[in-house]
Formats: C-alpha cells, structure tokens, sequence
C-alpha cells in the first residue's frame, strides 16, 4: 500500500479471521509460578458464566488438595476421567470422547502443558484442547510462563530448571490471555503456609525455584509475553478490518540500512533501543533502481549489515520501491511501526539542491512515527552514478532518431503549403516522444535538440539559418525540450515499475515451483537432492545439504559431486546448527570459511543445514538475493519437518501396534494357553489312575490346539517381520482339502465335512504349507462359529479365469457391512460368546498369507441361509494349464 492511499483490508488477516469461523474460542489463565492462583481464576470465571446461563462443565481439574479450590469444584458439573494402565499403575486422564458426546458450551481443563499417559489420542494436553475448539467448544485452561516453549531455554538459564512439558507459542497467538499475578512476596508467604505444597516440598522449593529474584524475573516475563500475544492480536485485527494508524499498544521499531559505511552502526543503536523497550525491531533495506549498479564492496557491505541485524535477533526486510522514502513509509505503514532509526550522511549543500534530503521529507511526511536520526559514523563512499542504457545511450537509438527526424522533415517540407508553423511543430514531437520512450533520456534530449534545431533551419522564417526573428517561436524549441525531458522521466519510471513487477513475478515463479517440486516427495534423500539442485540453479553455486547424525552432521544431498568440505567449514556449519544463525563466507562468524551456511529451521527445531559456495570463491549472495533465499530456506525446512513429523507418526503407529500386540499376547495367555494347558494337566494327573482313551484323547486335542495357537503366533510374527519364504509348487486342490479337514477333525467334531471340489479342479501354483495353513484357520473358525451339529461345506469353483475356493458354515454370520473387518489383526466380533474362544489372529494370518502368494481372500454371508462363506481366490496367473491339450486342465 503506497501513501496516500485508503487504508484496504489485509487478505492475509481476512483469511485468518475466517479460518476461526465455527471453531471454539480459548482463553488461557497466564502465571508466573504454580500457586498465584490460575485454577482459582479459572474456576471462578466459570462459575460466572454458568450463573450466566452458559453451559459450563469441567473437563479436568487439579485441586492439589486447596480446600478453596476443591470448594470451586463443587460448583460445577465434573467429568469422569478416563483410567489408562500403565507399568502396573491406573493413570486417570480426561476423556476427551466423552466430553465431545456431551458437548458443553464451556469446557475448563488445567494444566495445558500436561503430557497424557501413553496410549492417548494426543500426546499432549494443548492437543486435546485443540480438537475441542474445532469441535466448536470453548475452552478455558491455565499455564504457567515456565512451560511456553520459546521461553524455554530464557526460564533454564536463571531457575536452572530445564521444564519438559511446553506447549507451542502458536497456541497464544490464537488465545485471549489473562495474566494471573500476585507479587512474589506474596506467593512466597503462601509458599511457607502450605498452600502451594506440602511443608517439606515448600522448604526445598523456597531454596531453588522460588527464589524472589526468580520469580521476579518470570513475573515480567509472563507480563511481557502476554502484551506481546495481544499486539499482535490487535495488529491482525485492525489490519482485518483496514482501520489506519500505528495502534501501538507496544512499541515497534524499523531501522533503515543502506550499503554505506556506518550503517553497521545503526542496527547497534536499535538493537540497543529494542532491549530498553521490550520492543520488537526490524532492519529494512529499500530496493530502488540505484542497487543495479552496486559493485562488489557495496554488496558485501550490505550483506555483512543485514547479517548483524540478524546475528542481534532482529528481522531483517527487503522492500522494492520507486524510491527510498516512498519504500520506507510503505513498510512503516504496513508493520504499524511506532519508531523509525535512519542514518544522516554528510553531503554538500550543492548535492542536497540537487537530490534533496531523505531524512528531511521523512520527518516532514512520515506522522504518528518518532525519527530517531543518528550521524553515520564514517563519510560517505561516492555514490555510483545512475545510468540508463550506458552512459550515452546507444548507437542505435541515434540512427533511428536521426531517421525519424529526417522522414518527419521532408514530410513538413511536402505538406508545408497545407499546414501552418504550429503544425510542424507538432509533427517534431513524434520522434521526440518515440525516442524518448525507446531509447532513454539522452538520446530523447537528442532528438529535442535536433528537432529543434531541424524546425528553426527549415521552417522558421529566415529559412536556412539558425536566427529566430519571432520570439514566440523560441516557446516552441523548448516545449520540444520539454516534452523530451519529461517523457523519458516517465517512461523511465514505468520501466522500473515493470523491472520489479518482473522480478516479484520471478520470484514467485521460483517458489512456487520449488514448492510443486517438493510436496510429492516423501524419501528424506531425494527431498534433499532436490532441493540442493533447485537452490543451486536459481542462484548459481554450489550446494550441501547437511542433516544431524549420531556423530554430527553428516552430507545428506549436494548439487554435484565435486564439493569439499575441509574442517573449517564442518565447523562452521556444526554453529550454524547448534546456534540456528547463519555462519561462514559472508557472516560475522567463521567468515575464513569457503562456505555459506543457513540453518534450515523449522518452528523451534533446526532440520539441517544448507551450504551455499561460488566456484571462483567470491560472496555466495548478494543482498538482493536474500529474501528468495530465505523463503526457500523457509519452504525447505517446512519439508524436511514434514518427512520427520511422518516417521514419527509412523514410529508412533509402530509403538501402539506393540503395544496392542503384547495386550493381546497377555489376554491370550490368560485364555486360549490356560485353558488347554490346564485341560492337558488334569489329563496328566488322571494317568496316575490309569490311561483310558478319553484321557489320551483329550491330552491329544488340547496339546493340538495349544500347538496350532503358538503356531499362529509365530506365523504372525514372520508376517510382520517380512521373513516369509515362499517355496511356489503346483498343488492339488483335492489332496490340500483333504489334508486340511484331516489335520482339523478335533476342532470341526460334532460337525459333518462335505466336499465339493470337483476332480478335474486345475492345479494352482502356490506355496502348499502356507496354503495348508490357510485352510486349517479357515476350518477352524467354521468349527468355532457354526451351529452344532450343522455341516461345513469346502466348495471349489472355477469360471471366468478365477478359481475360488471356500469354507462356508451355517452359523451366526457376519455384521452386515463389516464384512472385511474380519481379517485385521486381533479383531474379534463380540457379538457371541463363540468368539470368546479365539485371539483375532486366525483370519489375519489367512489373510497375509494369501496376498503373499498373490491369492486374494473374501468374506461374505450366505444367501440361501445364516451363515459366513471364506472364500480363497486364485487369479489366473496362479491355475496351472494343460499346455499339451491347449486348455486348462
């Protein structure tokens, strides 16, 4: 936005403002220290809007036995918690399900930063309230300043207290905050009454963290941090709306650098103005059409100026605009800024006639904002002369004016019996103007003179001479000159305009591409490789990618193979890493090293780190290039927190598949082993008075069953360690059925086995002990399930280039719909107590093992009556064909 002109909207804020449309709203009880009375607030302010008709309930609470507190509680509508086991103990947590079935208006939950027992939805608390507020519930909850995270290492350095539970800053940014203060003389004297903790913990806790100059000092960060969260509440909002002004609750401050000496001096002076307010400060560099002809030290200067700014935890902006004040107003104007810094210079009294003074208009035309001008600490180097188009414009252009001024004279020459002298000189204006615009200001000055010059010789009386007799003739030579002045101005500032317009297009058109290329990619290596190679041939170097190992930083990616890293530059990428600022060529730190390096940083976490090096050993940057740079470092560092977010999730998937594993590894000892082993040592302790045939029996068909579910376990275990080994062979379907209803007679007794499996069934290439293991769970979840004394029937047909082979029972059937559900691990339909006999393993186990013999596997109800139909399909690549007879056999 460009001044002077109407306050807009800011799409960005609109689109922010709308993201919250329908989601809950949350407000966080803000505290220096436990004790000063959060819960109490919180419980306090509830029990207001229940009297208020709001619906309220409390999802967790820790009174900490507060008898004030536990008072509040009885106010309230509390719910149950959840029980988790864990290691022998019952943990209790919120139960997040059941407070989404009930749907209050108003939920309070304690203790934000709380990690929940393994086994939760979320691991964190925040994340619960999370899904509450997109649920469309609000939400109060307290915190304390200790467990903000990027206040973490701050609170460690003078309580020497490292807190593992911390939630996100971005949690506050969308949150309204109430600071809960009571000064530390206070909160000390509740310390040594026992209303914090218990006496002995209170004693321990006054000698360490509750100190008065700790809690002093996370008094005042508590008070800061929550004027910060509502500044920028208060910026999005007023930016949402498009309402003026600096609205500058807190102060802001912008510092204009520029690639003089000196300007190193500026950014000192307001990172030293930014610490004595509490303030957050930017260094800004505005982009004209000067920077083009930089040479080298200008460059490197700026650079080591925007390096500083960051080095000194300032942000650092880069603006394109016509000119520096219109730039500097701009940004001031955008960000709100309270405080503007800028740099005096010393010019003559001649140079400032000439170009006038910047610091002069922007005290004059920038209100509501404080100048702050300092003199910079050395002269000034030369400025480098702005040129358009060389120094005196182009061979060319001159040719082709001359041209133009020749065809337009001998055109007045054949029309001057028609037209009168004011014409003419209208006619001199076209070359005028075309020179102007094509060829830049020199050569439109030409033209001028020329034409001038042309239309006195030719056409003002007397003719052939360069004396004008009439004084209102000379009015016309200067419009000429005018006009050439005035249009190669213009046309010179619409090519700049065009020239930025290009190079935000350009821009853009990197990003977006380096975003299209790195989204589909989920290998960590190949997402390195590219974004190496993209960094690498949008701004011409060399480039290393570096990622964190067991040992340091080791090389993941790099753009060629000819790079080398001595020990310099793995040190100086090992700071950049650990200290997430930018170090090497070109930086204040580690500046002997070859290599540029630029940490690439995620949220609080450091990614990696990217190496950047020109082949002739020059600066690998200019400034100019730096904020396409940092938005691809930005973007690139999203990417590689995405694959670790996902192997996490996947590592995570892998803990609760174990953990679901071993719970029905306990359950299944509890049952399906004590079961027969108990069956097998009764049998045992009869044979003291004697063997009969129903004790061998019995000894027979429980260790048979003890030893098909430890066979199931194993075969389990080979399945998701990926170790099966197939061994493919043709095999007769008719001999496999046979088999397999032999090998499961004990748990199929009581049942009638009728075959189907016509002779002339083709021979199907499959691995026959696998497939053995497949029918004998399929015979023996029919066994469990059917009906006493109802058949099984094993069916085999072939048509349509599909074999299907099937186990069909007449029992209870499946829920209709949940048909597939059968064959996921340890899933057992509860619906009947037949299903109490088995671990879920049996049908998942069928299921793997017919995908890795290429098989599929269905279940489905029958239609002629109750009952469940397994079926076995074997495509066509499977069945065995009679080659000889040209059909299958």
């Amino acid at each position: 936005m460009r001044p002077g002109e109407p306050d807009r909207p800011d799409p960005e804020a609109l689109l922010r403002q709308a993201s919250q449309e329908g989601r809950g709203r949350l407000k966080i009880f803000l505290g220096a220290a436990p004790g000063v009375g959060k819960t109490y607030e919180m419980l306090t302010d509830g029990a207001a809007r229940a009297r208020d008709g709001v619906d309220v309930v409390i999802g967790v609470v820790e009174t900490h036995g507060r008898a004030e507190t536990e008072a509040l509680v009885r106010g309230h509508e509390v719910m149950p918690r959840r029980t988790v086991p864990y290691e022998g103990r019952t943990l209790s947590e919120m139960d997040l399900d059941a407070i989404l079935a009930r749907a209050p208006r108003l939920i309070l939950v304690d203790e934000l930063a709380h990690t929940n027992a393994p086994g939760s939805r979320h691991p964190k608390r925040y994340q619960d309230v999370e899904e509450l507020l997109d649920a469309g519930i609000d939400v109060y909850s307290t915190l304390n300043i200790q467990h903000i995270e990027s206040l973490n290492d701050v609170v460690a350095s003078f309580t020497r207290v490292r807190v593992r539970e911390t939630v996100p800053d971005s949690i506050l940014e969308q949150a309204e905050i109430e600071v809960v203060d009571i000064p530390p003389d206070e909160l000390i004297e509740r310390l040594k009454a026992g209303k914090v903790y218990l006496p002995q913990e209170a004693t321990r806790a006054l000698s360490h963290f509750f100190s008065k100059s700790n809690l002093s000092a996370l008094r005042e960060l508590a008070l800061r941090r929550a004027a910060q969260a509502v500044d920028a509440q208060m910026l999005d909002h007023v930016r949402a709306l498009g309402v003026g002004g600096t609205w500058a609750g807190g102060e802001r401050i912008v510092v204009a650098i520029n690639e003089l000496p000196g300007a190193d001096g500026l950014v000192r002076a307001a990172k030293r103005s930014a610490d004595a307010l509490h303030a957050p400060w930017t260094a800004l560099y505005v982009e004209t059409q000067r920077a083009q002809s930089f040479g080298d030290a200008e460059h490197r200067r700026l650079a080591a100026v925007m390096n500083l700014a960051t080095q000194l935890g300032g942000s650092v902006a880069t603006v394109p605009a016509l000119s520096i004040v219109t730039g500097i107003q701009t940004y001031l104007k955008d960000a709100r800024a309270t405080q503007l810094i800028v740099g005096k210079s010393h010019r003559s009294r001649l140079f400032e006639l000439r170009h006038g003074s910047v610091v002069d208009r922007l005290v004059r035309e920038t209100p509501g904002v404080a100048v702050h001008v300092l003199p910079l600490e050395a002269a000034p180097a030369p400025r480098a002369p702005l040129r358009i188009r060389g120094p005196w414009g182009s061979r060319r252009g001159y040719v082709w004016t001359s041209a133009m001024i020749v065809g337009v004279t001998a055109a007045a020459s054949a029309l001057f019996h028609i037209l009168d002298l004011g014409n003419v000189a209208l006619l001199y204006l076209v070359p005028v103007m075309a020179a102007a615009t094509l060829f830049g200001l020199r050569t439109g000055l030409f033209a001028g003179v020329t034409s001038s010059l042309a239309y006195n010789f030719f056409f003002l009386p007397p003719t052939g001479t360069l004396t004008v007799n009439n004084p209102e003739n000379i009015i016309s030579i200067l419009v000429l000159l005018g006009v050439a002045i005035l249009t190669s101005q213009l046309t010179s500032r619409v090519r700049t305009q065009a020239d930025m317009a290009a190079a935000s297009a350009r821009t853009n058109a990197a990003l977006a591409g380096f975003l299209r290329r790195l989204t589909p990619l989920g290998e960590p290596v190949e997402l390195a490789r590219a974004i190496c190679e993209d960094v690498a041939r949008l701004f011409d170097l060399r480039t290393v990618l570096l990622v964190p190992s067991g040992t340091g930083l080791v090389v993941q990616a790099a753009s060629g193979l000819q790079f080398r890293l001595e020990t310099m530059e793995l040190a100086a990428a090992q700071w950049a890493y650990d200290n997430a600022t930018p170090t090497g060529k070109g930086s204040g730190t580690l500046a002997a090293s070859d290599w540029y390096f630029q940490p690439l940083r995620a949220g609080d976490k450091v990614q990696g780190v990217l190496g950047l090096a020109r082949e002739n050993g020059e600066d690998p940057l200019r400034p100019d290039q730096l904020p396409l740079l940092t938005s691809l470092v930005d973007q690139a560092a999203l990417a590689l927190e995405r694959l670790r977010l996902e192997e996490e999730m996947r590592d995570v998937d892998v803990v609760r598949t174990r953990d679901r594993l071993r719970a029905a590894l306990l359950s299944s000892v509890s049952h399906d082993l004590r079961t027969p082993l108990t069956a097998v040592m009764a049998a045992a302790a009869e044979l003291h008075h004697g063997a009969t045939p129903e004790l061998i029996g019995t000894i027979e068909a429980e260790a048979a069953r003890l030893n098909r579910f430890v066979a199931n376990l194993l075969d389990m275990a080979r399945v998701e360690a990926g170790a099966l080994n197939l061994k493919v062979e043709a095999v007769d379907l008719t001999d496999a059925v046979a088999g397999a209803a032999h090998d499961a007679r004990r748990s199929l007794e009581g049942h009638a086995i009728q075959l189907a499996v016509p002779p002339a069934m083709p021979l199907v290439k499959v691995d026959q002990q696998l497939l053995h293991h497949c029918l004998l769970n399929l015979l023996d979840n029919a066994g469990r399930y059917a009906d006493p004394g109802t058949p099984i029937i094993i069916e085999a047909t072939h048509s349509f280039g599909m074999l299907k082979l099937s186990v069909i029972d007449e029992g209870p059937g499946l829920p209709p719909g949940r048909e597939a559900e059968v064959f996921e691990t340890f899933r057992r339909f509860e619906g009947s107590d037949r299903a109490i006999g088995g671990t879920g393993l049996g049908l998942a186990i069928v299921k793997a093992f017919s995908e890795a013999m290429g098989m599929a596997v269905e279940a489905a109800n029958r239609t002629d009556r109750t009952g469940a139909r397994f079926s076995l399909c074997f495509p066509s690549a499977l069945i065995v064909r009679n080659t000889a007879q040209g059909h299958e056999v």
